[in-house]
């Protein structure tokens, strides 16, 4: 009996460890794109990304909400957190998708979006990434892809808060909606301009 009870405990600790060993092999990468919706949505689609979750970062206020970000006043920015397997796909490939869905060169916001919770950034999450992003931005700048500088900010992580729950997945939960907000911003139709042409730069 206390043999099959051993056995029985030392595949629990396996399990366990091993559980937590999976865990660790996920990465963070943090991206502000404008409305958090649309960002949510094209990192979800990608292969080796876990989760991808809608929420605020870069500000002065705890626990901030929707409409406290969205009056400009608590130095928040929208924000996407990526979880993703780094073996499965790379940090370059992840801004390289998010470059490609956004306006780089737009100083005041977004497409529809004005204010600075809409302005871009990469948020790094330790060196590597803070050195690939600043190399990728000099890459946009030198392909004379864009007729303005590239003003996305590359900026250390910081606290970051996930959104209210109904902003989570809202391309899913509020298809008809979300679809007509994409379209109407601006935000797809540029996407198809310059997606393509970002993604060619290497």
């Amino acid at each position: 009996m206390k043999k099959i009870f051993s056995i029985i405990l030392l595949m629990t600790v396996l399990i366990i460890s091993g559980g937590k060993s999976m865990e660790k092999n996920y990465e963070k990468a943090t991206f502000a794109g404008g409305c958090f919706w649309c960002i949510e949505e094209i990192f979800e689609q990608i292969p080796g990304v876990k989760e991808a979750i809608s929420g605020y970062t870069g500000g002065f206020v705890e626990n901030p909400t929707y409409e406290q970000v969205c009056s400009g006043t608590t130095g928040h920015r929208e924000a996407v957190q990526v979880i993703y397997d780094p073996s499965k796909v790379r940090y370059e490939d992840l801004l390289k998708v998010f470059f490609a869905n956004i306006d780089p060169t737009d100083e005041g916001g977004q497409f529809a979006d004005r204010g600075s919770q809409y302005k871009t950034a990469v948020y790094y999450h330790n060196e590597q990434q803070k050195k690939i992003a600043e190399e990728y931005i000099q890459k946009l700048n030198k392909s004379g892809l864009f007729s303005k500088p590239v003003v996305t900010e590359v900026l250390p992580a910081q606290k970051f808060y996930p959104a209210e729950e109904y902003h989570q997945g809202y391309y899913k939960k509020n298809p008809q909606h979300y679809y007509l907000y994409k379209e109407g911003s601006g935000r797809k139709r540029w996407s198809e301009i310059f997606g393509k042409k970002i993604r060619r730069i290497n």
